[in-house]
């Protein structure tokens, strides 16, 4: 009884907290109806795509790829040695831990196109600077769950192993990280298939791949190459998912494949990680000197304070709020469409074709950048948050959909056959056979969907879609350190209670 008073008073708690978010963003579905012609308008130029446009467009896709695999994988293997600096069960100095975990928290407060407009600073314009920016973006988050894993992992055969007398380093390795590998290789999975849609954007402010390309065709409303664009970066994320999804089933047992099949593999893997290595333009470094690192370092850490006690729109405390309401709002509405459409792309609960269906229109979504989504968006709603909030609703279906869809297919189906047996529909076995058990998973999931939207709306001003990012960028074009330095703050403080708020929901569902 006490714990759904709880759950009552967290559920009248979150209404509140919508209805106010949804207030300040200005949400009108009305207007949504009103124009939803020009939406329409806009899906039926992108299609039949431009097909004579595709061979423009290829190099730049390899460009997006090339990004995304070297990024990702030096992302991954600089984590490992950094996350066993950071957990706290393996020896190290205390001191070095805090300020280790202190610098990913910082890391992981930006967005990847943040992080590659500021590597245009210091390595030029093209490819090298957004391979840098995914490199530091995977490695923070990387950084920080492998080093969760690690102080989840069972440590009893570490420390025997330790009281033997092996060398530290030598007991994680025979001890902790077999336990740790099967999870270190899905979450690299995952973030190389994310990082593909990441680099789709990053030729915005000059650090390669199709994003500049494709951010100039919708300017030009261009669609018909906008859909020829969309629609090879469908096809690439749709066999980026294949892939991830067999590797994911062959690192957690559920695939078998012989010693040759293995070897095959890894010597594919290198040979595509060399291949995009060794092809990346270097970087041009014509335009940086020591005077312009020391400019930017100090301006940072001397931040405007003014901005911060400034209580109109420009200060810093109206732009977080307005950061947070768009996010929340945005990961509500994507997860009220979001439950549905996972359910229907589950074969477990429909036909495998309805399944299918289901799925690829969901790829579909989740292949499009979300920055894309705004500078359509703006086009239907005008300018403001409420443009914010549709983008990251329409971005959060495809995210939500792939996480509460692998929560349906290790669910366990003995209660739902039962009501099976007893004549219920299916709707009925949903209610009260699935929905129970998916609780938790998808409370994570939308947990998770929050902090990646926190992210994600502090550069959806570069749409005018609100937040705190158009400011942030502006000021970083400008070479205002010490704007860029409050803003930043401001942002990193946001991630912080962000991520407090997410450990105590975490806890609370335990």
């Amino acid at each position: 009884m006490k714990r759904r008073r709880i759950s009552l008073l967290v559920f009248l708690l979150c209404a509140a907290v919508f209805l106010a978010a949804a207030w300040l963003t200005g949400c009108d579905l009305g207007l949504m109806w009103s124009r939803r012609a020009h939406l329409t308008d806009i899906a039926l130029k992108l299609f039949p795509p431009d097909w004579s446009f595709a061979q423009k467009v290829f190099p730049l896709l390899w460009a997006t790829v090339q990004m995304s695999v070297t990024g990702t994988v030096l992302g991954a293997a600089l984590a490992l040695p950094a996350a066993l600096v950071c957990a706290r069960p393996l020896p190290g100095f205390p001191p070095v831990k805090q300020v280790l975990r202190f610098l990913v928290q910082v890391l992981r407060s930006f967005p990847a196109l943040i992080l590659a407009l500021l590597a245009t600073f210091f390595l030029g314009i093209g490819s090298f600077a957004g391979t840098a920016a995914l490199t530091v973006y995977t490695f923070a988050i990387m950084t920080r769950l492998t080093y969760e894993d690690i102080e989840h992992a069972p440590l009893g055969p570490y420390y025997a192993l330790r009281a033997m007398g092996s060398p530290s380093l030598h007991a994680f390795f025979r001890a902790v990280f077999p336990e740790i590998l099967p999870s270190y290789l899905t979450n690299t999975l995952y973030l190389l298939e994310s990082n593909v849609r990441h680099s789709a954007i990053l030729g915005y402010v000059g650090a390669g791949g199709i994003g500049l390309l494709l951010n100039e065709k919708v300017s030009w409303r261009e669609y018909d190459k906008v859909g020829m664009i969309l629609l090879l970066l469908f096809v690439t994320v749709a066999l980026m998912e294949a892939l991830s999804r067999f590797l994911t089933r062959l690192v957690q047992g559920e695939t078998a494949i012989g010693r040759l099949g293995k070897r095959l593999l890894l010597g594919t893997a290198a040979f595509l990680f060399l291949l995009c290595t060794l092809t990346l333009p270097p970087p041009d470094l014509s335009r940086t000197s020591l005077q312009m690192v020391h400019t930017l370092f100090t301006g940072i850490l001397h931040p405007d304070w003014s901005l911060f006690f400034r209580m109109d729109r420009s200060g810093v405390g109206y732009l977080l709020l307005e950061t947070a309401a768009i996010s929340f709002v945005g990961t509500c509405v994507g997860m009220v469409f979001a439950v549905p459409l996972s359910f229907l792309s589950s074969s477990r609960f429909f036909p495998a074709p309805v399944a299918w269906t289901f799925r690829t229109i969901i790829t579909a979504i989740r292949s499009v950048p979300f920055l894309i989504y705004g500078l359509i968006l703006i086009r239907v709603c005008g300018p403001g948050a409420f443009t914010g909030v549709l983008t990251l609703a329409v971005c959060s279906v495809g995210l939500l959909c792939k996480r509460f869809s692998e929560a349906i297919d290790v669910l366990d189906l003995r209660p739902s056959q039962a009501l099976e047996a007893m004549g219920a529909s299916s709707m009925a076995r949903i209610r009260y056979a699935a929905l129970p058990q998916l609780a938790p998973p998808f409370c994570s999931a939308l947990l998770y969907r929050f902090d990646v939207n926190i992210r994600e709306a502090s550069v959806l001003g570069l749409a005018a879609a609100g937040g705190i990012g158009a400011p942030l960028i502006f000021a970083m074009n400008q070479y205002a350190w010490n704007e860029v330095g409050a803003l930043a703050l401001g942002m990193i403080l946001l991630a912080w209670l962000v991520d407090l708020l997410s450990a105590a929901c975490r806890r609370l569902l335990r």
